[in-house]
C-alpha cells in the first residue's frame, strides 16, 4: 500500500469493499463456499476428498474458475496496457451481471462465475507478472497490521500497516453490505454489483484522461 499515491490506495480499498460484497453474496448463494478466499475453498476441498466428494467437487470447481479469472484478468490488462485497471474492470462487471442473469440456475453456475469475477480482481495491479495486492483475501494484510502494532510496541517502525486496516475494513463492510442486502434483493443484488465495477470503470478511465491531459 505504502508504493500506491492516494487515488491507488482509494480505488484497492473501494475494490476490497466490492470483493467482500460479493464473496458473501456467493457464500449466501452456495451455502458455505467462497468465490475470492481460495485457501478455504482449498481446505473445503480437502475435508470434501476425505468424506463428501460432492463438496470437494464444487471447491475444486470454484478454484479452477477462480484462477482461470486470474488468466482472463491478466491477458484482458495486457491487451488494454495503460487502461489495463478500467478494461479488467469492464470484465468484472461484465461477469457479475452475467452471475445476475443465471441466479435462477444450479448455485454453483452463479457461484463460478463470481470466482471467475474476483480472481480477474486481483489482476487490476498486475504488473509484469506479480500482483503486489491481494484485494479479495486479507491474511496477508492482517499479518502487516499484526506486525505494524507490534511496531508500536517495540519502536521498531513497519510503514503502511494503516493502509493495510482500511484494506480489511473495506472487505468486512462490504461483506455486511452484501450479507445485508442479498435476503432482500436477491438477483439485483448482484447487479448492484456489477453497476459498482461497471461505475468503477468509467471513473477509473477518467482519472486515466486526466493524468494525460495533466
Amino acid at each position: 500500500m505504502i508504493r500506491f499515491d492516494r487515488h491507488m490506495r482509494s480505488l484497492a480499498i473501494t475494490l476490497a469493499f466490492l470483493a467482500g460484497y460479493v464473496d458473501a453474496l456467493g457464500f449466501l448463494t452456495t451455502s458455505g463456499f467462497f468465490v475470492s478466499f481460495m485457501s478455504g475453498n482449498s481446505t473445503r476441498l480437502a475435508v470434501g476428498i476425505a468424506g463428501a466428494r460432492s463438496d470437494a467437487m464444487a471447491a475444486g470447481i470454484l478454484i479452477l474458475c477462480f484462477v482461470a479469472g486470474v488468466c482472463a484478468g491478466a491477458i484482458v490488462g495486457a491487451a488494454a496496457g495503460r487502461r489495463q485497471s478500467a478494461a479488467i474492470l469492464l470484465l468484472v462487471a461484465a461477469m457479475l451481471a452475467a452471475a445476475a442473469l443465471l441466479i435462477r440456475h444450479p448455485p454453483l453456475w452463479t457461484a463460478g462465475l463470481l470466482a471467475l469475477a474476483m480472481g480477474a480482481e486481483n489482476t487490476i495491479f498486475e504488473r509484469e507478472g506479480q500482483a503486489p495486492l491481494g484485494l479479495t483475501y486479507m491474511t496477508g494484510s492482517l499479518v502487516r497490521i499484526g506486525l505494524g502494532l507490534a511496531g508500536v510496541v517495540t519502536g521498531r517502525r513497519h510503514p503502511g500497516w494503516g493502509g493495510y486496516a482500511l484494506l480489511w475494513l473495506g472487505l468486512v463492510a462490504g461483506a455486511v453490505t452484501g450479507a445485508s442486502l442479498f435476503p432482500l434483493l436477491r438477483q439485483d443484488a448482484m447487479w448492484l454489483g456489477s453497476g459498482a465495477a461497471l461505475l468503477l470503470a468509467f471513473l477509473t478511465e477518467l482519472a486515466y484522461r486526466a493524468q494525460q491531459n495533466a
